[in-house]
This record gives C-alpha cells, structure tokens and sequence, in this order.
C-alpha cells in the first residue's frame, strides 16, 4: 500500500540554467529544419534531427546529425542560436549572444540510422532506437502534474515573466525546489523552499534576494501553504553573480527528470530535446503522457504511470504496461487494451495523432514538457485531453 504521510521534493531550473539554455539551442535547431522544410515544399515527414549542445564561456559547440532543407546553412544556425542566448537574456561579459563563439559540427544523418527508421513500400516506419518511455499523471494540480515539480516549475515561471517584463536586479540563471507535505496521500503544505537566483547588483545579499523573490514563490504556490514552519533557504551560498554557462559548462539532455515528472514516476532515461519527432525517446514519453493524462481526466484513476518499449527500425511497441498504483476504477489490463485501441502507438501513429511534424519545439525547452496548456498552432498537443470518451468506451 503508497504511503500516506510523507514529504517529497522536486526541483526545477530556468531557461537560463546552463543546461536549459543548450536545450533551448538544440529544440531551436530542431525548430529551424521543420520551419525551412515547410517554406521549401519538403515533406516534414522527412526531417530528422539528432542535435546536442555544449555551452561554456563565451562558447557554445553544436554536433550532431541531420537530414533536411539545404536552405538550413550554418550561417542560418548561428543566427538561430546566437538568436535564442538573446532571448533568454544573456548579455554578460562571460557570455553574450553577440560575441559568443558559436561552432557548428552538424553532419548528415548515417544511412545505417536511416534504413531502419525509413518507411518503405513493404515497411512502415520503424522506431529510431530501442529504448523504454514512461507517462504519468496524477490529481494533485489542475494540469495533473505532481505538486512539488508543478510548483517549484510555477515559481521560476513569475520569476522570469518579471524579468523580462523588466525586473533588471534578476539574471536568467535560477533554480528551485519545494519540499511537499503529503496528509492522507494529499499534499497539503510547504516545509521546505529553495530558491537560488542570479543577480545582477553584485553588492546584493542573501537576505536582499529573498525580499525579491518571496512575493513570487507566495504567488506561485497555493494559499495556505506558507505557514510559520515553512524554512526558507534562498541563494544560500550568499553570492549567485556568475552564472549561466559562465559559471557552470551546460549540456543538452541533463535535465531530464526537470523535464518531466520531479522524480515523482520512473523515467525511461532518453532525453527529449535536439531531437526530431521519429526518436521515440521523445514521442512516444509524450504519447505515454497523453495516454496517462487522459485516463486520469476520465477519472478512471487518481494515479497512472504507463511504459512503452522499443526496437530499433520496429514500428509497433515491443509492450505497453499501465501501473494506477491501485487507484483505477478498471482492471489495469483494460485499459492496455483500451489505449492500444484508441491510439496507433507507432512512431508514424504518434507523430500524426499529435501532428509533431512542425516547428514546436523551443518553447518545451524550459519549464517542463508536461504540465502546459495545449497551444493553438499544435504546441504541447500531448496535453490534450480529449480521448476522455474514447477511452472510457473501449473499457466498457
């Protein structure tokens, strides 16, 4: 039987974290072929992207893999990347988008890859590597994301909306984490608040931040959940003015369980970002999302972690496994079934069901992939819940 009463904690970055901003570089180039595919006439369904970022100071190395427009140049890449620094709001000494180096290593896709991944006239589209995806969904907050990682993602979203919106004593740089107070299998309180932010005034103290900052984290988390006990720990180092891949070199893919559930459901291990739509280390986590999302929207259970596995140019999932974690209102072989049916779980099936073909992808880069609000030109489609029918059907 889940424990009841216990506290658990999640963390989560900014897009100015070191790591999140290589991300934002790597989805940006994914973005870019997509974009120039659809302006050149190419057949979206052709691109392939495998794109990983290095970031350091005043320094950001580009590799990967690619098959797409020749409209997309190196030229047309360094601008994109120097483009998203910009944006982010990078314009330090140690790293600025203007003076940055920016070295591109991208090749062209490895035919061997390709021949297994490549629908043919006796073949559908195969999987690009083997791999094992997990989805999760639970009733803790409005979007069904657990509470610590929704509310610690929450926070540095204010955090950064007053920035841009002109907050100048704040960097791009920050981290948080919340410590969550379950009762009776509920979370009901914060015992402990991290909050480590870059500061621009480099005379500014602990104790300054936490002033700036403690209105945003009061907003950010549910009423009540600030109480006399709640311990706050804010740049506890007393100094965070170096920061962003000046203070800490950055990678694309190292902040996967930010990216996801908080450590709250198990994680398949693949990273998402700098990668095209046919990895399913990327699709088919936000096809387990959306399945999880949905069967918790139809209130068939509370809590839902679902698994699929792949092989490698092998179209269909190898298994689909579906956890409620003995919250479900069907028998958890049922809804196997059910989601089999509701749902072509090939990579082609997927990427049509969530039309993933297109230039959506920066924008999942920072502040969860999941959690968000589905977007009118098809962005974080996989936060639909509108299979609530279909599946409550097929368990009938």
């Amino acid at each position: 039987m889940a424990r009841k009463n216990f506290v658990f904690t999640s963390e989560a970055v900014s897009e100015g974290h070191p790591d999140k901003v290589c991300d934002r570089i790597s989805d940006e180039v994914v973005d870019l072929f997509f974009r120039e595919a659809l302006a050149q006439g190419m057949d979206p369904w052709q691109v392939r992207v495998a794109c990983e970022t290095l970031a350091t100071t005043n320094r950001v190395v580009i590799a990967g893999e690619y098959r797409g427009p020749s409209s997309v140049t190196k030229e047309k890449i360094e601008a994109t990347a120097r483009q998203a620094i910009k944006d982010i709001g990078y314009e330090q000494d140690g790293f600025h988008w203007n003076t940055a180096k920016v070295e591109i290593l991208l090749h062209g896709q490895s035919a061997d890859i390709a021949v297994g991944v490549d629908s043919t006239a006796g073949k559908d589209e195969g999987a690009g590597d083997q791999g094992i995806m997990f989805g999760y969904a639970c009733d803790e907050t409005p979007d069904l994301l657990p509470a610590p990682l929704y509310y610690s993602q929450r926070i540095l979203q204010l955090l950064a909306e007053a920035r841009h919106k002109g907050e100048k004593r704040l960097g791009p740089d920050s981290k948080s984490q919340v410590s969550v107070q379950y009762k009776n299998g509920k979370p009901v309180a914060a015992t402990q608040i991290v909050v480590s932010h870059q500061h621009l005034d480099e005379n500014m103290t602990s104790k300054d931040v936490l002033e700036l900052v403690k209105p945003y984290v009061k907003k950010a988390l549910p009423k009540g959940w600030i109480t006399k006990d709640t311990v706050w720990h804010v740049n506890p180092t007393g100094k965070f003015y170096i920061g962003g891949p000046d203070g800490d070199c950055g990678l694309t893919g190292r902040k996967i369980i930010v990216d996801t559930y908080g450590g709250a459901a198990p994680h398949g291990g693949g990273a998402f970002s700098g990668k095209d739509p046919t990895k399913v280390d990327r699709s088919a986590a936000y096809a387990a999302r959306y399945l999880a999302k949905n069967i918790v929207a139809a209130k068939l259970a509370s809590r839902c972690t679902i698994q699929l596995s792949y092989a490698i140019g092998v179209s269909q999932p190898l298994s689909v496994y579906v956890d409620t974690h003995g919250t479900g209102k069907v028998k958890e072989e049922k809804l196997e079934k059910a989601i089999r049916k509701v749902m072509d779980l090939s990579p082609r099936g997927i990427r049509s069901h969530l039309d993933l073909n297109r230039p959506i992808y920066a924008r999942t880069s920072s502040y969860g992939h999941f959690g968000r609000k589905p977007e009118k030109d098809g962005g974080f489609s996989w936060e639909r819940t509108d299979l609530v029918k279909q599946i409550k059907a097929a368990v009938k």
